[in-house]
Order: structure tokens, then sequence, then C-alpha cells
């Protein structure tokens, strides 16, 4: 069971409010904070990659991955054969590939690394990873609170390592039967519109959000 943190001190605006995507600037990554924000319809995101102040989006065509929508080519289906899916036995390793310097447009500082670590260890940080001949060959983490999880980078060391974790991602959370979840991509870039994800208003999203924090969170492990 996640532990709740101390409320944030900090109060987000309504992201209906905003006239683009980005909502606010400041505040701070304290795990009360992030959880406030992701509450909300709202994400970090360094500007440019550098330190503080934090930026906060909350995108006006936000990107989802509908459950029942994921395109799951034949290939991939092979691929999903070579390895083995598990949750949350490598949390920050998958944060550190993630956020490999030599990638582009990097944008995971140590600020960024630290707060999600220390979401993970109250429980509502999780990484689905693909192992392949008992080492790490992608991954994914994001923050699951509820019904939500809201999905922050992938990283893949093997071709279609970070689509079979994003398979086993969408199987966990079909896993027991519970309509209504919500995996949130933020921005649909082209790889993940061919993996199924979508655009829909700001105020769709809100809604959906609003229903999916009701919901039960999925059998995470542990």
């Amino acid at each position: 069971m996640p532990v709740e943190p101390p409320p944030s001190p900090w109060a987000f605006p309504d992201p209906l409010d905003a006239e683009d995507d980005l909502v606010g600037i400041g505040a701070d990554l304290a795990p009360g904070t992030l959880l406030t924000a992701y509450r909300s319809g709202i994400f970090p995101m360094p500007e440019h990659g550098v330190r503080p102040p934090m930026h906060w989006f909350s995108p006006v065509h936000r990107g989802i991955v509908p459950l029942d929508g994921l395109v799951v080519s034949r290939s991939l289906r092979r691929s999903c054969r070579d390895f083995e899916i598990r949750v949350d036995t490598a949390f920050d390793e998958v944060v550190a590939r993630c956020g490999d310097p030599e990638r582009d447009a990097g944008w995971i500082t140590r600020d960024i690394a630290a707060a999600y670590a220390e979401l993970h260890r109250l429980g509502w940080a999780h990484s689905v990873e693909a192992w392949q001949n008992g080492r790490l060959a992608g991954g994914l983490y994001g923050v699951g609170i509820g019904g939500l999880f809201a999905g922050e980078s992938m990283f893949h060391l093997a071709r279609d390592a970070s689509k079979v974790a994003l398979v086993g991602l969408v199987d966990l959370l079909c896993s027991d039967g519970v309509a209504g979840r919500l995996l949130d991509v933020q921005w649909v870039t082209p790889h993940l519109a061919s993996l199924g994800a979508v655009e829909v208003p700001r105020r769709t999203y809100l809604d959906l959000l609003a229903q999916a924090l009701l919901l039960p969170a999925p059998p995470w492990p542990g």
C-alpha cells in the first residue's frame, strides 16, 4: 500500500485556465507536490533540461494510450516471447537509462531522478522492465495513482525491448478486469502513435483522470 506523504504547500492552477501547455513555473519536487500535480492533470519537466525553476505542464492536446487500442504487430508479438517482464526490480537503473545524457533531448536531471526514486520508495512510482538473458534490455517508468498510470520515459538497449515493456504494462493494467484505467503518455510522438497513442482535448483528459483516480490500483507486485 503506498504511503501518503505530507501535503504540498503549493497550490497548482486549474489547467483549464491555461492557454497553452505550460501551466506554471516554480514549486518543488517533494512527493506531496508531485502527487498533487498528477492528481490535477499536471506533470513537471525542466526547461531545456536545466535545473530549477521547474516547469509544469498540462498539454492542451494530451497523449493517452487507450488500453483496448494498443497496437501490437505480429513482429512485436513475436518479440514479446524473447523477453521476461519484471516490475519494480530495477527502478533506479531504468530511470538512469532513461536519463542517459547521451540521449537526444534528455531532461531527466539528478533532481528529477532523486524525486521519483523517493516516490518509488513510497510506493507511487513503478518501473516495468524487459529482461533478456538475465540483463535489463529495456523498460519504462511512471507514476501510479489509483487507476492512473502516468508514463514518464522509456528506453531500450535491444530491439523492441521498450515496446515489450509497454505491452507488459498494458497487460498489468488490464489483468484484473477493472475498466476505466488511464494510461497517460503526455504528448503523442510518432513512435507512440504507431503503438496506438491518441490525442484527447485537455478537458476530456481531466474527465478521464477524475474517473481513473477513483478506481483501485492494478495489482502491482510487492
